[in-house]
C-alpha cells in the first residue's frame, strides 16, 4: 500500500520566518494548522512577504517536496527540502486508556512530593521506604 503523498489545505495563512532559513504557516479556521517549511527556493521570501497565503496543495516526492499555493490572486509553486504538516487533534487524551488516581493515591504522592521539596526530604522518604519494606 503506497503512503500518501499529497495533500490540500484550504484556509488562509499566516507566514512567518523562522532562524536558519526555516518558515512557518500558520492556519486558524477551519481547523488549527501549521506548516513548517525547510530549505525553500530563493524566490520563497519574496512570495511569503507579499501578501496572504491560502490553498496550499504539498506533493512529497523522493527528494524534495511541491508546494502550490494561492499568493497575490496567482497560484504559485514552490519547491521545498522538507515540510512537515502539524495539525492537533481536539480531545486526543480522551480517548486514550490513561490511569486515574483515586483521593488516596493523590494524598500519598502529595506527601511525597512534599517531603522531597525539604532539605533532607529524600533522605527521610529513603529511611521510611526501608522501614516499609520490611513491614510486608
Amino acid at each position: 500500500m503506497k503512503p500518501k503523498m499529497r495533500r490540500h489545505l484550504p484556509g488562509t495563512f499566516l507566514t512567518q520566518a523562522l532562524d536558519g532559513g526555516l518558515w512557518r504557516l500558520s492556519r486558524v479556521e477551519p481547523s488549527l494548522a501549521d506548516v513548517f517549511l525547510r530549505g525553500t527556493d530563493p524566490g520563497a521570501p519574496e512570495v511569503f512577504r507579499s501578501s496572504a497565503i491560502s490553498d496550499i496543495d504539498i506533493e512529497w516526492r523522493a527528494g524534495s517536496v511541491e508546494l502550490t499555493l494561492t499568493s497575490a490572486a496567482r497560484r504559485r509553486t514552490l519547491h521545498a527540502q522538507s515540510v512537515i504538516v502539524h495539525e492537533p487533534l481536539a480531545r486526543l487524551y480522551e480517548s486514550l486508556p490513561l490511569a486515574s488516581l483515586d483521593e488516596k493515591a493523590r494524598r500519598f504522592w502529595r506527601r511525597v512530593f512534599l517531603l522531597v521539596r525539604i532539605p533532607g526530604g529524600r533522605h527521610l522518604l529513603r529511611i521510611l521506604a526501608r522501614g516499609s519494606r520490611g513491614r510486608t
